[in-house]
């Protein structure tokens, strides 16, 4: 490949989706991708897809990936460190000191690839796209489940889960300069599975069961967190449909994990794998696609460093 063609290549944008532990998939369908030479220049993440994004845009995958298939159901609930503040079940302190390990004192501006995050104006309900500053930061800010973690505070303004305005920020890769979108999602089935099963059948926060625990309480009826989440998921599914209606990506990647609770943040192998098959089903669309450009070893050995 030539120096000027290069310099000419196709910018390749992939949009990282909301979805809690589900978002663990995201992870699975990099690394698909990175083995087949495609590695995106332009990243968006919504939610765990910031918390995947971010890692990933500061070449930390490799960290995160060893985190999450460490977690079990033990320590995922001693992440759970509840919150006196009236401002949400839970604090996320602990959370946010173990992304500071992987990322440290890392801002946007020292990024190797382009990389925004969404997030949601709790006041004025705006859409928030967070590129400067400091990156554990923002990605809490995008994470930040209205009822479930407390708002984090930036510019002086109280921001939450981005989830709540734009699920998989298809937009934001097309504002930074993708000439080609890739959208990562996953399945939603909250809704369908009270449909179908009925209430007490429903359990997609299953380790949160020891925190809300109520003696009187209905046998099946939801305790907060799962009432909350659940609430969250069905209107993340609506809003999701409706932003990739207007703004469709030129390749969607889903991964079908909607069987897996969005709590179920120790089922990682799980659903690694579910990601990794999911990119394999869409490898051939998109290096069909005509902004796509696969890379020479020389890239793909910088990106892969």
């Amino acid at each position: 490949m030539s120096q000027n063609s290069t310099r000419c290549k196709p910018k390749i944008g992939i949009a990282l989706g909301a979805g809690a532990a589900r978002g663990w998939s995201h992870i699975g369908v990099l690394q698909e991708l990175a083995e087949h030479g495609i590695f995106p220049d332009v990243v968006a993440g919504t939610s765990i897809g910031a918390v995947v994004g971010g890692c990933y845009a500061a070449g930390c995958l490799d960290q995160l990936t060893e985190f999450a298939l460490s977690l079990t159901r033990r320590r995922v609930l001693g992440f759970m460190d509840l919150s006196l503040s009236g401002l949400g079940l839970f604090t996320g302190a602990k959370l946010k000191k173990s992304l500071e390990k992987a990322l440290a004192d890392v801002a946007f501006e020292t990024l190797p690839k382009s990389f925004a995050v969404v997030a949601t104006d709790m006041v004025t309900g705006h859409e928030v796209w967070l590129r400067r500053g400091n990156l554990v930061t923002a990605i809490r800010a995008s994470y930040a489940l209205p009822g479930i973690f407390e708002p984090v505070q930036i510019d002086g303004h109280w921001l939450f889960d981005g989830a709540l305005v734009n699920p998989v920020p298809v937009n934001v890769c097309r504002a930074l300069g993708a000439d080609m979108v890739i959208a990562v999602t996953g399945n939603n089935a909250y809704h369908s599975a009270m449909l179908t099963d009925g209430l007490a059948q429903v359990d997609p926060e299953r380790v949160t069961a020891s925190v809300e625990a109520s003696p009187r309480r209905p046998r099946g009826v939801p305790g907060i967190a799962r009432a909350v989440m659940g609430a969250f998921d069905i209107a993340q599914d609506r809003i999701s449909r409706s932003r990739l209606a207007g703004d469709p990506p030129d390749v969607m990647i889903s991964a079908h994990n909607a069987h897996i609770g969005m709590f179920d943040f120790h089922r990682a192998t799980e659903l690694i794998a579910i990601g990794r098959e999911a990119a394999r089903h869409v490898l051939a669309e998109i290096t069909r696609h005509k902004a796509y450009m696969p890379r020479d070893e020389t890239d793909a050995a910088q990106a892969a460093e």
